[in-house]
């Protein structure tokens, strides 16, 4: 064996049986799985290579490249998909691997800069009385006392605080209105401090978002950490690619014209005589922006720019906001020596103009169709939220940037995730990640699938398009749950499937947990403890649902997660699929399920000993051709579509009777 190996003997040997890990982790198994995980990324640290690796629920992943992370010395960077998995692996994995390996090495957490308290925006606030209502002081006051006490200043820490409080924008800063070396309170920014941390840190966790920031150089101010990385590992990689189009495209909302406009009022009460000047610029702002808001009352939630721009109300809407914003920099520009608040209203409102002007006026990849022109690559859409609106332009390939940075990296980098493949090929996500020839390891998920689950396909189901489909899928729910007593988790295609089933199961024996109802940590917690309660979710509740043991014991799927035609990003790509000779439904739809469909199904098992019962109430996957495809994905169920053997494998779980007997299906 030649030195090459060494890292990946060593990081094998820290995760096999009595080695480093097993001796210091109480729980800790070792996985055969994981030791060859273990090697692949150690491998690709060793050439500086690319691994693109897929291990299934209970691999152990997360130490199969922390450990080789950390003997190898290299500083790596750790991206993952959410906070809740950044705070986790920072605060729970990384230092029982580091304890177990006794590697003394430093590591930082970092995550985007709205997520750090701004002690300027703090003071502008306490000065404001822009409060809606007494429960918002109250909650004000509660930041402002934890202010003075926070070391990292990680609004996280702050457990009471909703993710989408209207308090959060006022205390933390974004790159636009943020003053830099100028700001007051520069020497101590929480910012700033987190950023000189990770730039000394050996081994840096941030998520995609900020991964992907720093790659698009939208500079968050985080660009110095990256360029010094010599390996990348990206954890939870199938969400890499939608995520990156939003990061290499660039978009322009209701809400941060409005705070411009109060920003600027706000820096008033610093220069004398400039409120003459501002007020009423800035006052004109506000307002124009509502109008486009009021304009685009008559347009779907999204759709392409195109739409938008058909109707006139809407158009003169935009004419006139873009008007306005420029009578807005006019006015700012001569106060920009005044103050350096002043100065960056002034830059933000440059390049907010920019933004605006580039959406309305711009081409996009459906007129170069039309004109049989090459194709630009980007789609031009709105989203309108109820009082707000976002408009966005959306590459439709990335992998060419993240082709570029990768090679400009010269790093190792590894893609991770429990659902990468498709019908045990990877070529799908190979392509959208711009990846040329990279190393790709598949491990299957290591328990025992015959032993510890089953999978039912309710017979007699009508098509899923049909008015009655929803009330089918409660029929077919109803004994399945009796046999189980509750311990369900219920994922549905769209929202109003949700709020039907919620509807239909409000009056039944179980506990009912629906998303939306309470924040999703919440609902999770309520979930576990009631320990035969019954869990509704859509799609945003497909991933990152850890609930081992008995208190989830059933996993339903109403339909084949296929992506709603209503995305208009989603759509042009399937266009330029086509336009390109591709086949849209074999080369992206199908795919996109398939990997959705995954993440789902790992729900269900989450640890040696759980089991579970899945069901799948889609006739498609029996009735149509490709119905292969997502079986050929799935771990190896044994499947039934009779009721009985449900009840039966729930009798059995006194016994741990074998299923090998159930297997008709």
């Amino acid at each position: 064996m030649g030195t090459m190996s060494d890292l990946a003997a060593a990081a094998r040997d820290a995760l096999a049986e009595g080695g480093a890990l097993a001796d210091a982790i109480p729980a800790f198994m070792p996985r055969p799985a994981q030791q060859r995980l273990a090697g692949a990324v150690a491998d690709a640290f060793d050439t500086r290579g690319t691994l693109l690796a897929e291990a299934g629920t209970g691999t152990g992943k997360t130490y199969a490249y922390l450990v080789p992370a950390l003997l190898s010395g290299l500083k790596t960077i750790v991206s993952t998909g959410t906070r809740a998995l950044q705070d986790q692996l920072f605060l729970r994995d990384l230092p029982r691997v580091r304890d177990a390996l006794g590697t003394p090495i430093k590591t930082a957490l970092l995550k985007g800069r709205a997520n750090y308290l701004c002690k300027h925006r703090l003071e502008r606030a306490k000065g404001e009385p822009r409060f809606a209502n007494r429960e918002q002081i109250a909650q004000f006051q509660r930041i402002v006392s934890w202010s003075g006490r926070t070391r990292m200043g990680d609004m996280a820490e702050l457990d009471a605080l909703p993710e989408d409080s209207p308090l959060l924008p006022m205390v933390t800063s974004t790159a636009e209105n943020c003053l830099g070396s100028e700001c007051p309170f520069w020497q101590e920014c929480f910012v700033v401090q987190a950023r000189a941390r990770a730039q000394s840190a050996d081994v840096v966790v941030v998520n995609h978002h900020l991964l992907l920031a720093d790659l698009a150089l939208k500079q968050e101010g985080f660009g110095e950490i990256l360029p010094g990385a010599q390996a990348f590992v990206v954890d939870e990689a199938h969400q890499l690619p939608d995520l990156a189009a939003q990061f290499f495209g660039e978009g322009l909302g209701a809400r941060p014209l409005v705070e411009l406009a109060r920003d600027a009022i706000a820096e008033c009460k610093d220069v004398s005589a400039s409120i003459a000047t501002v007020q009423a610029p800035a006052a004109q702002l506000e307002h124009a922006t509502r109008v486009v808001r009021a304009a685009m009352e008559v347009l779907p939630t999204r759709g392409t720019r195109g739409r938008a721009l058909e109707e006139s109300t809407v158009r003169e809407a935009f004419a006139q906001l873009m008007e306005t914003l420029q009578r807005f920099i006019d006015a700012l520009a001569g106060l920009r020596e005044a103050s350096p608040g002043f100065d960056a209203c002034h830059a933000r409102a440059v390049e907010f103009a920019g933004r605006l002007r580039r959406w309305v006026e711009s081409p996009d990849a459906a007129d170069f169709a039309e004109a049989g022109e090459p194709d630009e690559g980007n789609v031009l859409w709105f989203e309108l939220s109820p009082r707000g609106f976002r408009l966005q332009r959306t590459p439709l390939d990335v992998s060419g940037p993240l082709r570029d940075h990768r090679m400009r990296s010269h790093a190792a980098w590894v893609f991770t995730s429990a659902t990468l493949s498709v019908a045990g090929g990877f070529d799908h996500l190979r392509t959208r990640l711009g990846l040329d020839d990279p190393q790709t390891l598949l491990e299957p998920s290591p328990f025992d699938w015959n032993t510890q689950a089953l999978c039912y396909l309710p017979p007699r189901m009508p098509e899923p398009m049909s008015r009655d489909y929803g009330a089918a899928v409660i029929d077919a729910l109803t004994p399945v749950l009796e046999a189980s007593k509750g311990r369900a988790f219920v994922l549905f295609a769209s929202h109003r499937a949700l709020r039907e089933a919620a509807q239909a199961l409000r009056d039944g024996p179980w506990p009912l947990f629906v998303q939306g109802e309470a924040p999703r940590h919440v609902l999770l917690q309520r979930f576990r403890e009631s320990g035969n309660g019954v869990l509704l979710g859509a799609a945003s509740f497909r991933e990152g649902v850890d609930v081992a043991g008995d208190a989830l014991s059933v996993v339903v799927i109403d339909k084949l997660p296929f992506a709603a035609p209503d995305d208009p990003v989603f759509e042009a790509r399937l266009d330029a699929i086509r336009r390109s000779g591709g086949n849209p439904f074999r080369d992206e739809q199908l795919p996109q399920a398939v990997i959705a469909l995954k993440q789902g199904v790992g729900r269900l098992i989450r640890s040696e000993t759980d089991r579970g019962v899945l069901v799948l109430c889609d006739p498609r996957l029996i009735g149509k051709s490709y119905g292969r495809t997502f079986f050929e994905s799935l771990p190896p169920f044994a499947r039934t579509r009779d009721v009985a053997d449900v009840a039966a494998f729930f009798a059995a779980e006194s016994t741990q009777l074998p299923i090998e007997a159930l297997r008709h299906g």
